[in-house]
């Protein structure tokens, strides 16, 4: 997901997403840890998705604050 659709979506969107995205990376590490995971590199990617959208949430707070 690019960084203009993430500022486009809502709070509550945004929350729900990073909790899809973190049960993601609870997944990959258990498939890394038993020899599982053949692309390693999504686990970079989903903690780089996650920081991006915690960062659109706390962009939107300081904007209505």
């Amino acid at each position: 997901m690019k960084l203009e659709k993430k500022r486009k979506k809502t709070v509550e969107e945004l929350q729900s997403a990073i909790v899809d995205w973190k049960k993601d990376l609870f997944n990959y590490k258990l498939q890394l840890s038993t020899h599982k995971l053949e692309n390693t590199a999504l686990i970079s990617k989903t903690k780089r998705l996650i920081a991006q959208a915690k960062t659109v949430i706390k962009e939107k707070e300081v904007q209505h604050a």
